[in-house]
């Protein structure tokens, strides 16, 4: 467990650091015992090769004239959708933790697909590794639920009218997620971590970062849009409407995923005091803020990369979704011995729902 570098100096409690000592050492155990990697194994090179082939093998048969009829270019644009869903759920999120394998330059190079499919890593790692997982939940500090206007996802929140209809429009902006990411957000990000300082505190060569992101940028929308625009009867308009189509699928998919772990009715929204502390020791914060769902469905963590451990997967960011199932029993075991919470929705459906509930409540004027 680590908390990563922040542009703000905000310290957590050291309340059940007990707690942390004896998780960190039974977890530990069971990898030693059971002669186990932490980092991927043959499942998870197997599903790395099928979550690249359903993004890139129906690419292939559009560009080779194979896929021609209306209702197969739908179904091949839904599976590349799928694909770079769990491209980003089940491959680079492994990487870029540094999970995925005991190789940094391994992690680097499949983390980097995530600039295959037209984000950015740099920006993803900074936004995702250093504010989400260190300082999840906390308004200002975790851009996954900072103000976004339109959105109210967190009681720190200010309120505006529009926000008691949120609970029926924000999943249709959900799908928006990656479309934004690949057009627009990952220019506005690389500016703002450069000028508040967060590149050069996390060793970045923010020369070196501008230099990948347009260079990968350029070749995302060459094979993406050029290419196909030339070598197939399809017209331009056609191409950019199964670009958008494939986004907002994954968009949605990857939304629906990430926001019930966190916003959800029974997490918490923790404010740090006047001094920036938190209350809480950091693993102890991470239980307070996240919330397991549809742990039984094996097919559905498969899909998901784990994240429906999202416990686990928060404590142990470092650690291969893999293991997730594997090491749930002893987290929760130690936390119930702790008296601490370990929050889990029964299935997938219920967690939406909960969501959803939240979204309504964090909707309504604040008393």
């Amino acid at each position: 467990m680590s908390v990563l570098t922040h542009q703000k100096n905000i310290t957590f409690g050291s309340t059940k650091r007990d707690f942390t000592a004896t998780l960190n050492k039974r977890v530990g155990d069971y990898f030693k015992t059971n002669g186990v990697t932490r980092h991927a194994d043959s499942e998870m090179v197997i599903k790395t090769i099928f979550m690249f082939a359903m993004y890139f093998v129906p690419y292939g048969l559009i560009l080779a004239g194979v896929v021609t009829s209306t209702i197969w270019l739908i179904v091949s644009v839904l599976i590349m959708s799928l694909g770079l869903a769990g491209i980003g759920l089940s491959v680079m999120h492994d990487a870029n933790h540094g999970a995925y394998s005991n190789k940094k330059w391994l992690n680097t190079l499949i983390g980097y697909s995530l600039n295959l499919v037209g984000a950015n890593a740099f920006n993803w790692k900074i936004q995702h590794n250093v504010l989400h997982h260190s300082y999840t939940n906390v308004h200002e500090e975790d851009e996954d639920i900072s103000p976004r206007g339109v959105l109210r996802l967190t009681p720190h929140s200010d309120w505006k009218w529009f926000h008691k209809y949120q609970f029926i429009y924000a999943w249709f902006l959900y799908g928006l997620m990656t479309i934004v990411w690949m057009v627009f957000k990952d220019f506005v990000r690389i500016v703002k971590y450069h000028q508040n300082g967060l590149a050069e505190k996390n060793n970045a060569n923010i020369v070196h970062e501008w230099m990948i992101l347009i260079f990968t940028k350029v070749v995302y929308f060459t094979y993406i849009f050029l290419i196909p625009v030339l070598v197939t009867p399809l017209a331009w308009w056609q191409i950019l409407i199964g670009i958008l189509t494939m986004h907002y699928i994954a968009g949605f998919l990857l939304a629906i995923i990430f926001q019930p772990a966190h916003v959800i009715e029974g997490t918490e929204f923790p404010l740090p005091d006047a001094n920036d502390k938190l209350e809480n020791n950091w693993a102890v914060h991470q239980l307070l803020t996240t919330t397991n769902f549809g742990n039984k469905s094996r097919w559905f963590s498969w899909y998901v990369g784990g994240l429906n451990f999202q416990i686990e997967h928060h404590l142990f960011p470092n650690i291969c979704h893999v293991h997730y199932r594997k090491i749930a029993d002893i987290v929760k075991s130690t936390a119930n011995e702790f008296g601490l919470p370990y929050k889990s929705a029964r299935t997938f459906m219920d967690a939406l729902a909960g969501h959803a509930r939240l979204l309504k409540q964090l909707g309504m004027r604040p008393a």
